[in-house]
C-alpha cells in the first residue's frame, strides 16, 4: 500500500520498540511490516529467515549482487541463500539503508558508551546488537551460528576512495518509515541498538514504531518485481513454493 496512511481495517498489530530493545515476529505471506523512525536518527538491525525452513535465510551477498547495489531502498528485495525473495521494500521515505556494517557487540558498546548495567539503568541499560539477536533467535530454536550479515535500516554508510567506511548522520528524520512485504512466511528479527559506526559516544537509541497489516499481493506492474530481470526470476522461484496451496 503506497503512501504514509494505512487503512485501519487492514492493521493487525501496532506497537513501539523501546529504544535499544529487540523483537521478533513471523510475518506471514500476504502481510507487510512498517518500521517507523519515531524520533529521527534510529537504527534498526534486521535478520530474515524462512519461517517454515529456517536453514534458509537472508543472504547479503546475493541481495547486493543480483540488484547491482550496495544499499537498499524502495524497489529492492532481500534474497535468501536459495535465490528466493524473503521480503520486498515496497515503500521507503528514507532512501538509504546500510547492508555491510553488521551490529555492535559487548566489547564495542563498553568501549564506546562505558558501563550501563541493568541494576542502575533498568530497561535503559546498554544492550548490544549481537546479544539482542541471540535473545530473539533463541526463542525460535536458533543460535549464534545462525547470525548472518544483517540489514541496518535508517542508517547510511559511505566508502571513500580508499574503501574506508564513514557513517552519515541525519539520514533518517522523525516519521521516516520503510515498508517490508513478506513474499513467504518470514521470521523477522530486529534490534534497535545504535549502529556500530555511529560516532555518538552517548547511549541514545531511538524509539521505533512497528505496524503489521494485510497488504496487496504483487501485481504485474509491481515495483520490486520489475526493478531488474533478476528480481522477476526471484519472484518466480519464490512463488513455486506456494503452487497448489
Amino acid at each position: 500500500m503506497a503512501g504514509s496512511a494505512l487503512e485501519t481495517a487492514r492493521i493487525l498489530l501496532e506497537e513501539d520498540l523501546h529504544p535499544g530493545s529487540h523483537w521478533s515476529f513471523v510475518l506471514r505471506r500476504g502481510l507487510s511490516l512498517r518500521i517507523t523512525d519515531r524520533e529521527g536518527g534510529a537504527n534498526v538491525s534486521a535478520l530474515f529467515y524462512n519461517a517454515d525452513e529456517k536453514i534458509e535465510r537472508y543472504n547479503m551477498a546475493d541481495t547486493l549482487k543480483a540488484q547491482h547495489t550496495a544499499r537498499l531502498t524502495a524497489g529492492h528485495v532481500c534474497y535468501s541463500d536459495m535465490g528466493r525473495v524473503l521480503v520486498s521494500i515496497t515503500t521507503d521515505t528514507c532512501g538509504w539503508h546500510d547492508t555491510v556494517c553488521g551490529v555492535s557487540d559487548a566489547a564495542l558498546v563498553m568501549e564506546k558508551y562505558g558501563p550501563g548495567r541493568y541494576q542502575e539503568l533498568r530497561n535503559d541499560f546498554h544492550r548490544n546488537g549481537r546479544e539482542s539477536f541471540l535473545v530473539e533467535l533463541g526463542k525460535h530454536g536458533l543460535g549464534a551460528r545462525d547470525i548472518v550479515a544483517n540489514v541496518n535500516f535508517f542508517s547510511k554508510v559511505v566508502a571513500d576512495g580508499e574503501g574506508v567506511l564513514s557513517f552519515v548522520g541525519g539520514n533518517s528524520g522523525p516519521g521516516d518509515f520503510v515498508d517490508l512485504r513478506a513474499e513467504m512466511n518470514v521470521l523477522v528479527v530486529l534490534s534497535g541498538c545504535p549502529h556500530p559506526l555511529d560516532p555518538d559516544t552517548h547511549w541514545r537509541p531511538r524509539r521505533v514504531g512497528l505496524t503489521v497489516w494485510r497488504s496487496d499481493p504483487p501485481g504485474p506492474d509491481d515495483l520490486c518485481r520489475n526493478a531488474c530481470p533478476e528480481n522477476a526470476r526471484g519472484f518466480v522461484n519464490t512463488e513455486r513454493l506456494f503452487l497448489g496451496l
